[in-house]
C-alpha cells in the first residue's frame, strides 16, 4: 500500500493561498529572462534545448550542476556558455591529480614587509566556477569544495571568507576514462542540485554544427544577458513559487520509499528533497507559473535523483539503471492529480 495519502483535490486558489506568491509581472519577467538565457547558452550547444533549460533552472534555483558525459559532447562548452551569459566573474579550474586544496580556495601568504600573513584568494572566489574533470583531483582537493558549495564561504587558517553572490559550481566529469580518477564521495554528490548528460546531437543539429566550422569556439561568442543582481532576483522569485501540500507529501513519500528500495544502498536525503522542491519552483517559474504542477516534479525527477540514488552491487550487475528505479518509485507512489483538474 502506498504511503501517500490522496487528499481531496483543491482549487488553484486554495492551493496557492497559504503562502505569498510572486506577482504576475515578476513571473512574466522571470519567464522572459529564462528564455533569453536559454537562447544565449543554446548558441554554444546546438540542438540541446532541454539540457540548457536544466542548467538555467539550476542557476535560478541557487544550486550546483554536475555534467557527466563522454568526451566531445560539449560539457565544457555548456559550462563556459552559462558562465558567459552571466555578467559576473567566472573562473575555470582544471582538476588534476597534483592539484592542492589551496590551489582551489586560496592560501595565507606571508608578507615580509608588513610581517603579516595575507590571504590570497583562489579561483573559487567567482560567481560561476567551472570545475573541469573534477574526478581527476584527489579526495582531499575535492573536499575543498564541500564547505563553499554548501555555505558559500571558505575557511582558511580559522578565518572565514565569503565568496561572491550569486555563486554556482558547474563540474564536469568523464565516465569513460577511469584511470587516475577518484569517484566523488556521496556527501559531495549530494551537494549538486542536478546531474545531467548532453549526449550526441541529432543528424540535423550535427549538420548545423559542421556547417558552422568557421566559428571555432561557440561558447566564447556567448554574450552576457544578465548580471549578478538579476540572478539574485530570479532566485528570489523562484523561492516565492507555491508548492501545494499534496505535492510536498508526494516528495516525502518518494524519498521514504527510496530509502528501503531493494535496488538502492542509498536513497533520497533531506537535502535532496529540498533541492527537488527548489528545482521544481524554478522550473515552474520558467514556464510562466507561480505554482508547481505534478508534471514539473516528473520532468525533474531523474536530473535531481540520478546522482543521489546509489545502486547496490546486485542491481549494477543486473543492469538496472537509476531511471528505472525512479519509474518504479513513481508507480508505487503515484503523482497526485493537478489541483482543480
Amino acid at each position: 500500500m502506498s504511503p501517500f495519502r490522496h487528499p481531496t483535490p483543491s482549487t488553484d486558489e486554495d492551493a496557492m493561498s497559504t503562502e505569498p506568491l510572486a506577482h504576475a509581472d515578476e513571473i512574466a519577467w522571470f519567464g522572459e529572462t529564462f528564455t533569453t538565457v536559454v537562447g544565449a547558452v543554446g548558441q554554444a550547444l546546438v540542438g540541446k534545448e532541454r539540457v540548457v533549460q536544466l542548467a538555467v533552472t539550476c542557476l535560478a534555483a541557487g544550486g550546483h550542476l554536475l555534467v557527466e558525459d563522454v568526451p566531445g559532447t560539449g560539457k565544457t562548452s555548456l559550462a563556459r556558455a552559462l558562465a558567459g551569459a552571466v555578467h559576473g566573474t567566472h573562473q575555470r579550474i582544471q582538476f588534476t591529480p597534483d592539484l592542492l586544496p589551496s590551489d582551489v580556495t586560496g592560501a595565507s601568504i606571508y608578507d615580509p614587509r608588513a610581517q603579516v600573513f595575507e590571504f590570497r584568494r583562489g579561483p573559487v572566489f567567482a560567481n560561476v566556477v567551472l570545475a573541469d574533470e573534477i574526478n581527476r583531483a584527489s579526495p582531499k582537493t575535492q573536499s575543498a569544495l564541500l564547505e563553499v558549495m554548501e555555505e558559500g564561504r571558505v575557511t582558511v587558517d580559522g578565518t572565514t571568507h565569503d565568496v561572491p553572490s550569486p555563486f554556482m559550481v558547474i563540474a564536469t566529469q568523464n565516465p569513460i576514462e577511469q584511470a587516475g580518477t577518484y569517484p566523488l564521495p556521496e556527501a559531495q554528490l549530494d551537494r549538486f542540485l542536478m546531474k545531467t548528460a548532453i549526449g550526441y546531437p541529432d543528424a540535423e543539429a550535427t549538420i548545423g554544427v559542421l556547417s558552422g566550422l568557421a566559428v571555432r569556439d561557440r561558447a566564447a561568442g556567448v554574450t552576457a544577458v544578465l548580471d549578478g543582481s538579476q540572478v539574485e532576483r530570479m532566485r528570489k522569485v523562484a523561492r516565492s513559487v507555491h508548492v501545494s501540500r499534496p505535492l510536498l507529501e508526494f516528495v516525502q513519500a518518494v524519498a521514504e520509499r527510496s530509502r528501503d528500495h531493494r535496488h538502492l544502498r542509498l536513497g533520497l536525503s533531506v537535502r535532496g528533497m529540498l533541492g527537488y522542491v527548489h528545482a521544481a519552483k524554478a522550473w515552474a517559474a520558467g514556464q510562466g507559473r507561480n505554482y508547481v504542477v505534478p508534471d514539473d516534479l516528473k520532468e525533474l525527477a531523474v536530473p535531481v535523483m540520478q546522482h543521489r540514488l546509489l545502486l547496490d552491487a546486485d542491481a549494477q550487475f543486473e543492469g538496472v539503471a537509476v531511471p528505472d528505479v525512479v519509474d518504479e518509485l513513481f508507480d508505487v507512489v503515484p503523482l497526485p492529480p493537478a489541483a482543480g483538474r
